[in-house]
Order: structure tokens, then sequence, then C-alpha cells
């Protein structure tokens, strides 16, 4: 414990602005440590029960190296859970399972790759300071308790969280106006193209590449190398493994009796499964055109209409065609573009249909990029809402599983970054900070 003490100070006092009315705000921020590095503590002990996502997905591998089909549980040791990667990934994953290390040291090798994840991630219209590392850092390990999770499983989230951190800071770059400066932009929407391969209902969230501060030619072609970076786990496992490749679409569709699969009735907090709560308690829980309909109006009403409404009252004063004005005064405002960008993604990924627990510690990857830049205020609401109670619902024991405080409060921090930008879409700007 005195470990963690000396690193809430530390942090405390990293964070600690230069004027004494914010004090209050590195306390709150010292609390915060204390409480997720607490929460973590909780699985520094062995137990049996943790890991046990990667535990399948090691199994998987195995069974692909016997000769076995990986997709049938029958076929998997110890475990009664499938496995819903791409049969391309079987080949890939093989090095971190070999030898077993992965499965029995995986908590610690998981925390160095979170901690690496706000090494890597970008500022936006900032020089890189020990308070924003710091503050990045706390978010990819406490944010909706998504870490918490994936430490817990054993969860393969945690490398698309990594990947997403070295994509963002590829794609976050200073624009240039020549194009031979985009090799590493390019580079990095293949790569975020590359995760969203990893579970293909994130794959919306590409679209996002749009509102970078580019010309709309580079951003159409960003977006196809994303795509291109999507698609090719896909190509490959069709090409290379056929057999694999039908045997995984009848795992994730429900197609082999007896075993787990991808299907609407499986618990989740997303807005698709809100929906179907709300459906069901007026008793029409077999209507699914009704359980999609209102997921769509939820997902707009919560998320996408107030991400339009914000970016079209930043532009209202431009003329010509609203594509027009939209792609001038993304230009022209480069750093809150790349926040907008970044926000897109995190709404995005906020609305998709399977959102399991341990995927919110990918979101939290996103809003971290977004924090450091927010008034005392606003930061203050985003550590105590998205930080401080999810884990302090978990530290209390209350089942997390099943239930919608991840998506309630994941919700509620979309809101205070949104607003914040509606009330300042241009304070990076005024501030004139070299990135």
């Amino acid at each position: 414990m005195s470990d963690i003490t000396g690193t809430a100070q530390w942090l405390g006092r990293s964070a600690r602005m230069p004027t004494r009315r914010n004090a209050w705000l590195a306390c709150l921020i010292a609390l915060v440590v204390v409480l997720v590095f607490g929460n973590l503590a909780n699985y520094a002990a062995p137990d049996t029960n943790y890991g046990w996502d990667l535990r399948v997905n090691c199994a998987a591998v195995e069974a692909h190296v016997d000769g076995l089909d990986p997709y049938y549980v029958k076929n998997l040791k110890g475990t009664k859970f499938s496995y819903t990667y791409l049969p391309a990934t079987l080949d890939a994953f093989r090095p971190l399972c070999a030898d077993g290390f992965l499965v029995g040291h995986h908590r610690g090798v998981f925390l160095a790759i979170a901690v690496l994840c706000s090494l890597v991630l970008p500022g936006i219209g900032r020089t890189r300071s020990l308070r924003d590392v710091a503050l990045r850092g706390l978010y990819v390990l406490g944010a909706f308790v998504g870490f918490e999770w994936v430490l817990a499983s054993g969860n393969f989230a945690i490398l698309g969280g990594g990947l997403t951190a070295a994509a963002l800071a590829l794609l976050l770059r200073p624009a240039k106006p020549d194009d031979r400066h985009d090799v590493p932009r390019i580079a990095g929407a293949a790569l975020l193209g590359l995760v969203m391969s990893f579970k293909l209902v994130f794959f919306p969230l590409l679209a996002a590449l749009y509102f970078l501060p580019l010309s709309r030619r580079r951003k159409l072609v960003l977006i196809a190398v994303a795509g291109l970076g999507f698609a090719l786990p896909i190509l490959i496992s069709v090409a290379i493994y056929p057999g694999l490749f039908s045997s995984w679409l009848l795992a994730i569709t429900g197609g082999i009796p007896g075993q787990l699969s991808v299907q609407i009735e499986e618990p989740n907090p997303s807005l698709l499964l809100l929906a179907q709560a709300v459906v069901d308690r007026v008793g029409l829980a077999d209507s699914k055109p009704l359980v999609f309909a209102t997921y769509a109006l939820a997902a707009t009403a919560f998320v996408l209409a107030p991400f339009g409404w914000s970016l079209l009252r930043a532009i209202r004063n431009k003329e010509g065609s609203l594509p027009g004005r939209l792609d001038r005064w993304l230009i022209d405002h480069p750093r809150a573009a790349m926040r907008i960008t970044v926000l897109a993604m995190y709404g995005l990924y906020l609305c998709s249909p399977r959102l399991k627990e341990y995927a919110f510690f990918e979101l939290a990857v996103y809003g971290a990029v977004l924090i450091v830049d927010l008034p005392a205020a606003a930061l203050a609401a985003v550590l105590t809402i998205g930080v401080a109670v999810p884990t302090l619902v978990s530290i209390t024991g209350t089942t997390i599983e099943g239930g919608f405080v991840q998506l309630a409060v994941a919700l509620a921090c979309f809101w205070i970054l949104l607003l914040d930008f509606r009330t300042e879409p241009e304070r990076l700007e005024r501030k004139a900070v070299r990135p």
C-alpha cells in the first residue's frame, strides 16, 4: 500500500496546477490513483479462475497446431468457451502462446502493455509532459474498469488497445501540405483497420478518419487504406484457411450446437442490449425489428445526433456546401479537427452493438487522448464519473457483468467531452502550442 500511496502523491504533484484554486484537483487525482491501484491489487494474488479468455485463445492455437478444428469447443482443452477470432489469427497468436509464458504471467505483461499505451498515446496541440502521460496512464488503467476486466479475463483486447494507441500516434500527426509526409499516417490507418478486424462490429469507426485536417482526397485514401487493413485478415482467412473460415462462420452465427456464440441474447453492456431490455419490459421481446429500431434511436439520440449538431454549430459561419464547409473548417482548425476525430472514434465505438465489459479498455484508450486538454472542472467530472464511480462499484463487490454501469459512465464522459468541444471548439488553436 505504501507504493500505491507514493504513486498517488507523485501523480498528484505532477497534475497540480500553478494556482492554489486547483489544488483540489490534485487531491482528487491522488484519491482516484489510490482507488484504481487498490482495485487492481485485488488481482495480484494467484487465482486459477483468472485468465480464462487467454486460456481459450491459447487452447485454440494448440488445437490448430495439433490439426484439430479450434472453432469446436470439444477440441479445446479445459474450457467451455469458443474461439471467436478469424482463422488468420491462429498462426499470428502462436508466438504469444508458446511455452505457456503468457498464460502464466499475463498479469505483469498486460499491465506493462497498458502502461505502454499511455506512453505511446499522442497529445493534441500540447508539448509532452509528465502530467499528461500520468493522466493518460491513470485513465487507461482505471476508466470504466475496462482494464480490470481485461486483466481478470486475460482478454486479447489488451493487444487491440496497444495497437490502437500506436495507430493514433501515427494518425494524429501535424498535417503537412506534401503527400510525401503521409507515410506514417497511411501506416496508422492500415494499423487501425487491422485492429478493427479483431472484432468486426467496430468497423464503422474507420469513418471517423474523415474528420482529420487533410484534403478530402487524402482522407479518402486513408479510409481506403484502413478498409484494406480491415479486409486483409478476412481475405487471408478465406484464401489460406477456407475450411476453418467456414467453421468460424458457423461458430459466430450459432451454427455449432451446444456451444456459446455471438448472438443478440448474449449479455453485454451495449446500447443494443439496453434496447432489448427496454423492449422486454413492454412485453415485445420477440420483435427483433422493434429492438433494432430502438437501438438505432438510442444511438442517434445519445451519441450521433449530439455529435453532428455540435459539429454543425462549429462550421455554421462558413459558406458553401456542407462537405466543403466541413473540409475547410477542419483544415483551418487542425488541432480541434484531430480532437473531433478521436471524439468521433469514441462515439462510434460506444454505439457498437456488441460492447463487452473488457472492450471498455479500448474505449478508454480513445478517451485518454482527450482528457488531458480538459479544463479543471471538466477533468474532475470525467475522472469522478469515468474512473472513481465504477472503481468504487467494483471495490464494493457489486457485480457489473450483465448491467449497464460501464455504458452509463462512458456515455456521461462522452457528453462531458462533447460539451467541452461545443463550448470552446477553438481553444487549442488559441493556445498556439506547437505539438
